[in-house]
């Protein structure tokens, strides 16, 4: 029997399960990066998070303006600035975003990079959370479920601390609060931090110029190998921004949200087994719950997805880029 030529049918399904396979890859090596980069920021440990901060924002500033400039984005980046409301959410967005950069260097830095992975495993919740309180949407069962076992490993956690763990709490809640923002921004990815990098750098300058007369600054304390770490935040920022974006215009979010998992089970393991912090059994049950939460919720999803595609078999996820 004649094998039959490629038809354009199975031309476009293969060159789209081509993009959809190269955008899985480039969101892997993206999240990988953002898990990774906690070894990166625990070398600079010793300096500020604050000031940190203002060098992170300034250096990624300097990069997203060379980002923009190359892809010719500046008339867009205006165009928003114009318009009062969206300026206003921008801001909204670039306050939040320096909350979760700020409380998760100070963790980072105080050698609690587990509570780190327990902010970020724990902000897919509270963005269901905001779902139903914000914009009332209406709880699965899973979902109500998955909320009781998400307060019972915070009560579990609280015990197991013998505190609150705040930063993780920050780093969940401002994370979650960024996303529900950045639903009203309508700019891609990088244009959109680009805008609210620019928004912090004059205060970010400020920042870094205030606390530089310091002793241990980085200007006045940092060796050689710190000075290139600290230059190179803006790219260490804007790089696995730049492969997300790529990704998110190519792949399904059904695919592409259980992969964010990679960046809290990185800092887990990274916390647990590479910097030997403590992980009591309190610690792990209070994880479990967390865990638990998270498989139902994307179980849950993932069956909304297929019944989804069922009923409109047309429809592909995808956000422009």
């Amino acid at each position: 029997m004649a094998d039959h030529p490629p038809t354009p049918r199975h031309h476009a399904l293969a060159q789209r399960h081509h993009e959809v396979s190269r955008g899985v890859r480039a969101g892997t090596v993206a999240y990988g990066v953002w898990g990774f980069l906690t070894i990166y920021w625990k070398e600079l440990e010793e300096f500020s998070p604050f000031e940190l901060i203002g060098w992170r924002v300034t250096s990624a500033c300097v990069v997203l303006a060379v980002v923009v400039t190359a892809r010719r984005r500046w008339p867009i980046i205006r165009a928003a600035f114009a318009d009062r409301r969206l300026a206003m959410r921008i801001a909204g967005a670039a306050l939040l975003l320096t909350a979760n950069w700020t409380s998760y260097l100070y963790a980072v830095g105080e050698g609690r990079i587990i509570e780190t992975a327990l902010g970020y495993f724990m902000s897919p919740l509270g963005t269901m959370i905001l779902g139903i309180v914000v914009f009332k949407e209406r709880p699965s069962t899973a979902s109500r479920f998955a909320m009781v076992l998400a307060g019972v490993a915070i009560v579990v956690l609280t015990v197991s601390y013998g505190r609150v763990p705040v930063a993780g709490l920050i780093i969940a809640v401002s994370w979650s609060l960024y996303g529900a923002m950045k639903r009203q921004v309508p700019l891609t990815a990088v244009d959109s931090l680009a805008a609210e990098t620019f928004i912090m750098v004059i205060p970010a300058v400020l920042l870094s110029a205030a606390l530089a007369a310091r002793t241990d600054s980085i200007p006045r304390s940092a060796d050689a190998g710190e000075l290139v770490l600290v230059s190179l935040a803006g790219v260490a920022t804007v790089v696995p921004l730049v492969l997300f974006a790529f990704a998110a215009a190519r792949v399904p979010f059904t695919i592409l949200g259980p992969l964010n998992y990679l960046v809290p089970t990185i800092n887990f393991l990274l916390g647990w087994g590479l910097y030997d912090e403590d992980l009591p059994l309190s610690r792990l049950v209070g994880f479990a719950f967390v865990w638990a939460a998270l498989v139902v919720v994307t179980i849950d999803r993932l069956r909304a997805g297929v019944q989804g595609r069922r009923a409109a078999p047309a429809v592909v996820a995808s956000t422009p880029d």
